[in-house]
């Protein structure tokens, strides 16, 4: 039988989580869309992170409902492994497409526009991401969840993402480098790949 903290704490990381993946949701449209409109890989690939977030934050929320609920632990553990290497799968195939329209971008000299929306999104998402990181971290502890502490650490993901995303914007609004979106981009790709493949071989 739960004791009444842990329940209380299982409460607090639902309620977490459901903020999280409804705010991944508002990211992915606005990133995604502002991405397309300016056609910038950065943003592009900021809203897609923030789709995969949305599919990791929704197999954690019904994960930590299982475990409200009382489920076997071998039964979560499993639904887990599985998730986790349908994300990492998807992490690798954004990598490749990261890296196959930077380099074409490179080579025909295909410069962002500047994007006011894409830019707020990721302002908001350095400030955020941070703070989300910490509360999951710290719940994740208080419940003895690594999943939940590993879905904070992709917040973090999140906001050197959104970081990178104000840094390529604001050169190529600046200074008109139209260079900086697709090798900013590139760099993502090694922190994309690593993650993708440390979740596809379980490590």
């Amino acid at each position: 039988m739960e004791s009444s903290s842990t329940t209380r704490y299982l409460k607090q990381s639902l309620q977490t989580e459901y903020f999280s993946t409804a705010w991944m949701a508002f990211e992915f449209v606005i990133g995604f869309y502002s991405g397309l409109k300016a056609g910038s890989i950065l943003l592009i690939a900021f809203g897609l992170d923030s789709f995969l977030e949305i599919i990791a934050g929704g197999t954690l929320i019904w994960r930590l409902r299982k475990e409200s609920n009382g489920a076997p632990t071998a039964e979560i553990e499993r639904a887990e492994q599985r998730s986790t290497r349908i994300v990492g799968s998807i992490l690798l195939l954004l990598a490749v497409y990261v890296t196959a329209t930077s380099l074409f971008n490179l080579f025909t000299h295909q410069a962002a526009d500047t994007s006011v929306s894409g830019i707020a999104i990721a302002i908001a998402s350095v400030i955020l991401m941070p703070f989300l990181t910490m509360r999951k971290r710290r719940l994740g502890k208080a419940i003895h969840s690594d999943a939940l502490i590993e879905d904070g650490m992709c917040n973090i993901t999140c906001a050197y993402m959104a970081g990178t995303v104000l840094i390529g914007a604001l050169v190529t609004a600046l200074f008109g480098w139209w260079w900086v979106d697709s090798v900013a981009a590139l760099v993502l790709v090694y922190f994309i790949a690593s993650e993708g493949l440390e979740a596809v071989r379980g490590d």
